[in-house]
């Protein structure tokens, strides 16, 4: 009778495990399409755009020993990556307790028990003791590919926080750099300012001498005073600006914000990278954002698959097998027992819960495409205008550094006219302002030719490409 039962059982079960493998079935994704351009219109036509490869330390390019060792230092314990490994690991973990669904599960117990009782017609006692032990078995037939979806969304849900990560530690590297720059600029910006307010104490020390001689006029002694006042006034903002960017610096490279004692270099002895742009086309496989959108798309699929088994029975195996003896802490002379199940079980009536949550899932889904499309159309722009800046600042730099050559040129010869009594100290006081402004703007020109190769790599994906 035992094999009997035993041969009905395995028949059924190899029937199920037949309909099973024909049913585990998710349809592809659906990605959005976007027409990609062949060119960007911000650069020149490449002629083989796949052999322009970025190097994943594209920092080095810049040429700054000191940016170098600060973003190691950054990647090494930023607090901000901390964070994303974190998730990184969380998602890991979720990844492989979906996975142990598809596996049996095995459970083990034992126990062991006294009893004493009192006949309530013989007023005597009585004793029982028992001790007990089973193994038992339990599986879940994934007839419906529920369980090997869900599996799939959650390896999916890890390879979204893996580009996470990716994504995580290049912002990083562009705001370190970024950060790098903008205090170097700040601190040559408070040294132009220093010389020009020790220029301005220079001239009035001549327009002092003057007065006293009856050359110049009390207004033109007020006059500089007054300039020399405004720009003492304007230089501890300048000072505070650069301290709370070195400030923020630290707190990215996780140190405490008092702690950055870097010393600056000149912002003209840093290389501006040549930095040859991919193919829009391959733009898409390079951007760990867009990898990470799919990634999120594939997971919402898998998702909708399992919403839909929710309304197909499920099937569960179990078997279990025991021994008992009366007896404390001994099996000896113990009784077997046997036990083998099958159930099906199929829910009929939920108040349209499972409904509800295909339509929860399938919207989901719909909501990653409109934004995979758009995170396609925001990398595409990004791109574009990354290297319009580049190509803008270049320009202006240059601009910046003839008006600024011919700013000195004019102070040069006021000073010497106004020493000659040729010229007005108004005159004086105008071609100063004019090089001390030419100055700070030839510095903002070249910061923002230094962030637009930043931006421009982190548009591009900073290097990084998926693993084959």
């Amino acid at each position: 009778m035992r094999k009997m039962f035993t041969a009905r059982y395995l028949t059924l079960a190899a029937a199920m495990l037949a309909i099973s493998a024909g049913c585990a079935r998710i349809d592809p994704i659906e990605r959005p399409v976007v027409d990609t351009p062949a060119s960007w219109q911000s650069a020149v036509a490449l002629t083989d755009a796949g052999e322009h490869h970025i190097d994943p330390q594209w920092w080095t390019d810049f040429g700054s020993s000191q940016l170098n060792a600060l973003i190691e230092e950054a990647q090494a314990q930023s607090p901000e990556l901390d964070v994303a490994y974190e998730r990184l690991r969380q998602a890991q973990l979720r990844a492989r307790s979906a996975g142990s669904s598809l596996f049996p599960s095995l459970n083990l117990g034992a126990g062991t028990s006294y009893r004493r009782d009192q006949d309530p017609l013989q007023g005597g006692w009585f004793s029982n003791e028992t001790t007990s032990a089973n193994l038992g078995v339990s599986y879940e037939l994934d007839l419906w590919g529920g369980v090997a979806a869900s599996r799939r969304a959650a390896e999916a849900s890890f390879m979204a926080s893996e580009y996470d990560y990716v994504a995580a530690n290049l912002s990083l590297t562009g705001a370190v750099a970024s950060a790098w720059f903008e205090w170097l600029a700040l601190a040559e910006r408070v040294a132009v300012a220093r010389e020009n307010l020790a220029l301005s104490e220079r001239v009035l020390q001549v327009v002092d001498a003057r007065y006293r001689n009856g050359a110049a006029s009390a207004a033109d002694l007020a006059r500089q005073q007054t300039n020399v006042l405004s720009q003492r006034a304007n230089l501890p903002p300048l000072e505070f600006q650069a301290k709370q960017t070195r400030r923020a610096l630290a707190v990215l490279l996780g140190r405490v914000p008092q702690d950055n004692d870097w010393q600056a270099e000149p912002l003209a002895d840093l290389q501006v990278p040549t930095i040859d742009p991919i193919a829009p086309a391959e733009l898409l496989l390079r951007r760990p954002d867009l990898a990470r959108a799919e990634a999120q798309l594939q997971s919402a699929d898998a998702n909708v698959a399992v919403a839909r088994t929710a309304f197909l029975p499920s099937v569960s195996l179990s078997a279990m097998a025991g021994l008992g003896a009366s007896g404390l802490f001994t099996l000896s002379d113990a009784n077997q027992s046997r036990n083998v199940s099958l159930s099906l079980s199929q829910a009929i009536f939920d108040g349209g819960q499972r409904r509800a949550q295909r339509g929860i899932s399938e919207s989901q889904q719909r909501e990653l495409v409109a934004q995979y499309r758009g995170a396609i159309l925001d990398a595409l722009r990004e791109t574009d205008d990354a290297l319009g800046r580049v190509q803008l600042n270049e320009t202006q730099e240059q601009s910046q550094a003839d008006i600024l050559e011919q700013a000195e040129r004019t102070l040069h010869l006021t000073e010497v006219r106004y020493r000659e009594g040729s010229d007005e100290l108004l005159t004086l006081i105008d071609a100063q302002r004019s090089v001390f402004q030419a100055r700070e703007q030839l510095i903002q020109a070249r910061l923002s030719r230094l962030i637009a190769a930043v931006d421009l790599y982190k548009a591009l994906g900073g290097g990084w490409h998926p693993v084959e």
